[in-house]
Protein backbone atom coordinates (compact mmCIF):
# COMPACT_ATOMS: atom_id res chain seq x y z
CA UNK A 1 0.00 0.00 0.00
CA UNK A 2 1.71 3.37 -0.88
CA UNK A 3 0.81 6.24 0.92
CA UNK A 4 -0.74 9.08 -0.84
CA UNK A 5 -0.27 11.54 2.26
CA UNK A 6 2.59 12.58 1.32
CA UNK A 7 1.99 12.89 -2.37
CA UNK A 8 1.29 16.79 -3.85
CA UNK A 9 -1.26 15.53 -5.87
CA UNK A 10 -3.09 12.29 -4.46
CA UNK A 11 -5.79 12.30 -7.64
CA UNK A 12 -3.06 12.52 -10.11
CA UNK A 13 -1.54 9.84 -8.73
CA UNK A 14 -4.15 7.51 -9.13
CA UNK A 15 -5.31 8.42 -12.42
CA UNK A 16 -2.04 8.06 -13.59
CA UNK A 17 -1.37 4.86 -11.55
CA UNK A 18 -4.61 3.48 -13.09
CA UNK A 19 -3.78 4.09 -16.71
CA UNK A 20 -0.28 2.51 -16.17
CA UNK A 21 -2.02 -0.64 -14.49
CA UNK A 22 -4.19 -0.98 -17.81
CA UNK A 23 -1.00 -0.71 -20.36
CA UNK A 24 0.59 -3.37 -17.41
CA UNK A 25 -2.70 -5.63 -18.04
CA UNK A 26 -2.67 -5.27 -21.93
CA UNK A 27 1.18 -6.40 -21.75
CA UNK A 28 3.77 -3.71 -21.49
CA UNK A 29 6.83 -4.32 -19.69
CA UNK A 30 7.31 -3.07 -16.07
CA UNK A 31 9.85 -0.61 -15.24
CA UNK A 32 10.64 -1.86 -11.66
CA UNK A 33 11.13 -5.03 -10.06
CA UNK A 34 7.99 -6.81 -10.16
CA UNK A 35 9.19 -9.54 -7.35
CA UNK A 36 5.63 -10.85 -7.00
CA UNK A 37 3.38 -8.23 -7.17
CA UNK A 38 0.14 -7.35 -8.94
CA UNK A 39 -0.18 -5.45 -11.85
CA UNK A 40 -1.46 -2.80 -9.80
CA UNK A 41 0.96 -2.57 -6.81
CA UNK A 42 3.77 -2.57 -9.80
CA UNK A 43 1.86 1.13 -11.76
CA UNK A 44 1.89 2.70 -8.19
CA UNK A 45 5.56 1.67 -7.65
CA UNK A 46 6.46 2.89 -11.00
CA UNK A 47 4.75 6.39 -10.36
CA UNK A 48 5.73 6.62 -7.29
CA UNK A 49 9.63 6.22 -8.35
CA UNK A 50 8.97 8.18 -11.25
CA UNK A 51 9.98 5.44 -13.72
CA UNK A 52 6.35 7.19 -15.83
CA UNK A 53 4.92 9.72 -15.98
CA UNK A 54 1.28 11.52 -16.78
CA UNK A 55 1.56 12.78 -20.57
CA UNK A 56 -0.78 15.91 -21.01
CA UNK A 57 -3.62 15.49 -23.49
CA UNK A 58 -3.02 17.49 -26.57
CA UNK A 59 -5.75 19.87 -26.94
CA UNK A 60 -6.75 20.39 -30.22
CA UNK A 61 -8.18 24.64 -30.85
CA UNK A 62 -11.12 25.10 -33.02
CA UNK A 63 -11.71 27.30 -35.45
CA UNK A 64 -14.83 29.37 -35.65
Amino acid sequence: MIDRSKLPNSFEFVVTAGARARQLLNGSTPRVDVADHKKTTIAQKEVITRAVEKVEADTVATEE
